[in-house]
């Protein structure tokens, strides 16, 4: 199972920690996990190369293991974008979980 923890600041996602493979499938033909993994991953290029944030980003492959971290201190127009970043991205996880909650545990933290 793969454990999605969400967390907010002042209604802002700060972080996101993603840990487990979902074992929906065999390695390399799990599409719960590629699909998990592509949106959280879209969304930590998205914060890198659309609004240039310097997010601290820590990834272990064979655990399946990726944490990210938004920096303090964004500029007024970074703060719009990362927020539209990063709930897309939650919508993304949180339209996936109904379907796969067997595989998926999401917690958002306020």
């Amino acid at each position: 199972m793969t454990k999605v923890e969400i967390t907010k600041k002042q209604n802002h996602i700060r972080q996101v920690v993603c840990d487990g493979h979902t074992m929906y499938g065999a390695s390399g033909e799990d599409i719960v996990c590629a699909a998990l993994s592509s949106v959280v991953q879209t969304a930590a290029l998205g914060l890198m190369s659309v609004a240039g944030i310097n997010i601290n980003l820590e990834r272990e492959e064979t655990r399946g293991y990726l944490k990210m971290t938004i920096p303090d201190g964004l500029s007024d127009v970074q703060e719009i974008q990362a927020d539209a970043i990063l709930e897309t991205m939650l919508c993304g996880i949180s339209d996936l979980y109904p379907g796969f909650s067997d595989f998926i545990e999401l917690e958002v933290k306020n």
